[in-house]
């Protein structure tokens, strides 16, 4: 596997930037959560004067072999249906994504079928969807480092257009299922409270998920593959799962912001702190969406996010509604008026 350079965010300005959140003409942590996120940004980006420029949202698609088995009410051929309505401008991730300014890539990264055409798609399909891990890995260690590579150089991209707040979502029929398997290794939870509705499962659904999931479960326990941090992404991923790990990697290592969203977002940024812990420093965990035990999963890095809206829809669109409330910390920062300059005695 490629290998980054991520080093935890340097905490010397720590008292610096705290005096001039406190010297602002409010009451001393009246603005909460606005203060620790700008705390946050000012130290990843080693300023008193953060910025925000140039947001952009990666949305990476792939299907996934355990999708023959049933643990999803929607077939694999909505994740290229999907894909093509992005390029129309008409999912959820268009609408936030213009509502809040981001540049939006949408980038085929292993969908089973062929986008190559597709205009408004960028081309970077590993194969046309994963193996199915009920009998055997998901993607080969190759297809695996190249998924990393993959997401890697799609957040290169990004910083060459100046890029400072990157964000990431997911379009994949089934990816709940690698999901939730990632949650049970990497929090040690039984699978069985792992296991949620994904894209709307009835009771018999979830159950014959669970039978599914447990099987190959049994299977990896059973592999050379089993103990193996890098052994378990390969064998359950999808390669947009894996791509996404890649591009958290290099955002972290480019000092980003990274906008984390719901429950397979979420298991993507534990599997990247797990490999590189110093990479939750760059991360913002932006909301607890409704999946079964994603608040869990947030435990298991105890993250605190900023948003509960119920959401479940995927394609990072809890990361894009949660946008306005880190840039409202960077405003404070740069806006706000001080007790110095404004002449109001300081009360504190």
């Amino acid at each position: 596997m490629k290998t980054f350079d991520i080093h935890l965010v340097d905490r010397s300005m720590q008292a610096v930037i705290q005096a001039k959140i406190d010297n602002l003409n409010k009451p001393k942590g009246s603005l909460g959560r606005l203060e620790e996120l700008a705390m946050q940004v000012c130290l990843v980006q080693q300023t008193l004067e953060p910025s925000l420029a140039h947001p952009c949202h990666l949305l990476l698609g792939g299907d996934h072999g355990i999708e023959r088995e049933g643990v999803s009410v929607s077939p694999r051929e909505v994740t290229w249906q999907q894909m093509i309505n992005f390029t129309h401008g008409g999912g959820g991730v268009n609408m936030f994504c213009r509502q809040h300014g981001f540049k939006l890539r949408i980038v085929d990264v292993g969908v089973d079928y062929d986008l190559s055409d597709v205009s408004g798609i960028i081309d970077r399909k590993i194969a046309r969807g994963t193996k199915n891990f009920l009998y055997e890995p998901a993607m080969t260690e190759e297809e695996f480092d190249k998924a990393i590579q993959v997401g890697a150089e799609l957040v290169d991209d990004c910083v060459k257009e100046g890029c400072r707040i990157l964000s990431i979502g997911e379009m994949g029929i089934a990816n709940t299922s690698p999901s939730s398997i990632w949650m049970h290794l990497f929090g040690n939870i039984p699978l069985n409270e792992c296991i949620g509705a994904g894209a709307g499962l009835d009771t018999p659904g979830i159950r014959h998920k669970y039978e599914v999931l447990s099987k190959a479960v049994a299977n990896y326990n059973a592999s050379p593959k089993y103990g193996s941090l890098e052994g378990s992404l390969s064998y359950f991923g999808g390669f947009e799962m894996i791509a996404a790990i890649g591009a958290m990697l290099r955002a972290a290592e480019q000092h980003l912001i990274i906008l984390v969203d719901g429950f397979i977002m979420t298991a993507c940024a534990i599997a990247a702190i797990r490999l590189y812990p110093a990479s939750q420093d760059y991360m913002i965990f932006t909301h607890c969406g409704d999946e079964s035990g994603h608040k869990r999963m947030l435990d298991i890095v105890d993250a605190k996010p900023l948003l509960h809206l119920g959401l479940r829809l995927g394609e990072g669109t809890g990361a894009l509604c949660a946008f306005p409330i880190v840039d409202s910390a960077v405003r404070m920062m740069n806006e706000m008026n001080n007790f110095d300059n404004s002449k109001i005695t300081k009360y504190f």
